[in-house]
């Protein structure tokens, strides 16, 4: 069975990838359907005498087929410094009216004179 899939591929600029895969796929259709994304946004857990408010969107994924998004953003600038957020979400979850959301949680990435990280999850938008 064969499905057409158009997309984009962009040269990764991150020093820490890996050199035999220094490029990121963007699938643009699935099946000569367009591709969705989701928003996502929340507050990470107070840690360290603070919390950050993160917002982003997810990267594309197929419509129409179990699927999940990765994600990536940075959180707000708070208590002078920033935390990384990334992962992938859970698989849709179906609603009555036939649309989805996904399930996210994690833990940042450690950062601040004090290192620490903060916990973060939700639900991303339908």
């Amino acid at each position: 069975m064969e499905i057409p899939v158009t997309g984009l591929i962009i040269d990764s600029d991150d020093p820490n990838s890996d050199s035999h895969h220094s490029h990121h796929l963007y699938i643009t259709t699935w099946n000569g359907q367009p591709v969705h994304t989701h928003h996502f946004s929340g507050l990470t857990s107070f840690d360290a005498g603070h919390r950050h408010q993160y917002a982003g969107i997810t990267a594309p994924a197929p419509t129409g087929v179990p699927h999940t998004h990765r994600y990536m953003t940075v959180t707000s600038f708070d208590d002078g410094h920033e935390h990384e957020i990334r992962g992938v979400t859970g698989p849709a979850i179906p609603l009555p009216d036939g649309r989805h959301y996904h399930t996210f949680r994690g833990v940042t990435t450690v950062n601040g004179s004090y290192p620490h990280s903060h916990r973060y999850s939700g639900n991303t938008s339908v």
